[in-house]
């Protein structure tokens, strides 16, 4: 299993953060892997076999072969049905707002198919990166086509922007009244803006992000101790702590090992 991360052209590194690639023998990949929500928001193809989705309730469901996963605010659980060929184009948290006209907060959690989203222009974009006959192809293809919608959309949020700039610099430990100080906004239009850009409210975004760093330190060994963990990323005390671990992972922390981990990852290995 060997994920890849691919840079996009300068004209659209507002918008998108990275490309990345996967393939991978049936016997090679975890059975179920657990994706932790990273507030990007994706648009997915598997060239090569589906994917099942595993709901905490309801039945499991194969996946499209080609589609949008919005903003996750719980763990998403996956199985592979065969051999992996995936390639995923991973937005900023805002970066997708402009390439789409239906309300970003709708789409959270579940997948949505290429033509609700963009109608007969995404059953081509998806037959086109489908038929590519390599990952240069595959980037060329979805530039060329986010390139062609930007022409007609506006810009991003200038205030969001920054705001999402202070998370991530921050590492999600700023409050929301900190950022909506910083933004010189109340923290209701500040969360209304959120809601609009990028699907998740400030709060939620900042958990994430904060997770996100947690989950870092654990794969990079960094960090093993809880009260070290809890007190570099500064949660108010270890319950604080776990009880956000376990909404975006689903298990605590000490059962968050192994491959679990990984995979939760994967869509950061170099970013």
């Amino acid at each position: 299993m060997n994920p890849k991360i691919f840079e996009p052209n300068s004209e659209l590194e507002d918008f998108v953060k990275c490309y990345w690639t996967l393939e991978s023998s049936f016997e090679n990949t975890p059975t179920r892997n657990t994706i932790v929500p990273d507030g990007t928001v994706k648009l997915i193809f598997h060239y090569g076999d589906l994917y099942w989705h595993h709901p905490k309730s309801g039945k499991s469901f194969l996946q499209p072969r080609c589609f949008l996963i919005g903003q996750l605010t719980k763990p998403y659980i996956v199985e592979p049905a065969g051999e992996t060929g995936t390639f995923v184009i991973r937005f900023n948290p805002n970066g997708f707002s402009p390439f789409t006209n239906i309300p970003i907060k709708e789409m959270e959690n579940k997948p949505i198919a290429l033509k609700e989203l963009f109608g007969e222009k995404g059953k081509k974009l998806e037959q086109e990166i489908l038929d590519a006959k390599n990952t240069s192809q595959r980037i060329n293809i979805a530039e060329k086509f986010l390139l062609e919608l930007l022409k007609s959309k506006e810009v991003k949020d200038r205030i969001v922007n920054s705001t999402i700039e202070t998370i991530v610099k921050y590492k999600g430990q700023l409050s929301v009244n900190e950022l909506s100080n910083q933004a010189s906004l109340s923290r209701r239009i500040l969360a209304r803006k959120f809601s609009s850009n990028v699907g998740l409210s400030p709060k939620q975004l900042s958990k994430i992000v904060r997770l996100q760093a947690t989950l870092k330190s654990l794969l990079q060994n960094e960090k093993t101790n809880l009260t070290d963990l809890t007190y570099e990323n500064e949660y108010f005390d270890q319950s604080h702590f776990i009880k956000d671990f376990k909404e975006f992972t689903g298990i605590t922390p000490k059962e968050f090992y192994g491959e679990d981990l990984k995979m939760s990852l994967i869509f950061d290995s170099k970013k």
